[in-house]
């Protein structure tokens, strides 16, 4: 939990109760901060709005599962940049009561990305998902109801902190499944261009004329820049007015970028193309 003279400074926000995967995460990466566990995204980025935590530990996507729902909506306008990357390996476990065998079990709780990567373990096994607002917040709930028809999918961290037996390792369904997160801060300085491979993340809107996606993308293809993710989603309440978010390979300050973003803007208009960050690629991303 957070340091209770609340300096913030030392202080990483994640999504979730204790024995939460990004808290995992935050431990694993930055092990002399202290955690700041929030019961929802929202909250997760108002406490470094508010000062209250220094970073904020953002999971975007999962390689089994995808995108995880709603956080694309909320990083364009919170203020906050992307200063990093983290690959996180995901291993999850089956939960439940000590008192339970693994015949009683007949339903299982965990968050919709802890179910989806466990889809075909759980089919398999006949049991009823059942969807939590997060992981360790399923064990903490199994623990609470003291139900042995009930377990939950969350990690070992998780079944120490509640108190609960193990009754399978490594369910999910796919043995690459790993999750990314971004580490996201209020301050920020756009790094310097040196060897090292850079991400940098921007969304935008394009202008409503025929193959404007096609003619703003141009720019990268004629650079020879790599896209590496491209998603669109539906913004304020339209059902025509697109955003888009964009991971691009390069860095703002090279000159293949600087006429590839010029173009960007010529067809979507400056005000509408938004830098979110620029930050060294992490060295477990496939070259």
């Amino acid at each position: 939990m957070a340091n209770k003279n609340n300096n913030q400074n030392n202080i990483i926000a994640f999504q979730g109760v204790p024995g939460a995967y990004s808290e995992m995460a935050c431990l694993s990466n930055f092990k002399n901060m202290k955690t700041l566990p929030c019961p929802s995204f929202e909250e997760m980025i108002s406490s470094v709005q508010e000062n209250r935590a220094k970073l904020a530990m953002v999971p975007v996507e999962n390689s089994t599962a995808g995108r995880v729902a709603d956080i694309h909506h909320l990083l364009p306008e919170s203020g906050l940049y992307i200063i990093g990357e983290i690959f996180f390996r995901v291993n999850h476990t089956l939960l439940g009561v000590k008192e339970a065998k693994l015949s009683d079990l007949e339903e299982v709780r965990s968050h919709a990305q802890g179910l989806a990567q466990c889809r075909e373990n759980i089919n398999k096994m006949k049991l009823l998902p059942i969807i939590h607002p997060d992981t360790a917040g399923a064990a903490k709930e199994v623990s609470e109801l003291k139900d042995k028809r009930i377990a939950a999918i969350a990690s070992k961290l998780a079944a120490e902190k509640y108190d609960l037996q193990i009754f399978k390792e490594n369910f999910e369904d796919k043995n690459h499944n790993t999750t990314r997160f971004l580490i996201m801060s209020k301050t920020y300085t756009m790094p310097e261009v040196t060897i090292d491979k850079y991400i940098t993340t921007l969304v935008f809107s394009t202008r409503s004329v025929p193959a404007a996606l096609y003619k703003a993308l141009g720019g990268f293809a004629t650079n020879g820049i790599n896209l590496t993710k491209l998603e669109s989603y539906m913004i304020n309440g339209s059902m025509t007015a697109t955003q888009f978010y964009v991971d691009i390979e390069g860095h703002p300050e090279t000159s293949s970028m600087k006429y590839a973003l010029k173009e960007l803007e010529f067809y979507c208009g400056r005000d509408m193309v938004k830098i979110l960050g620029t930050y060294k690629a992490s060295s477990k991303r496939k070259s």
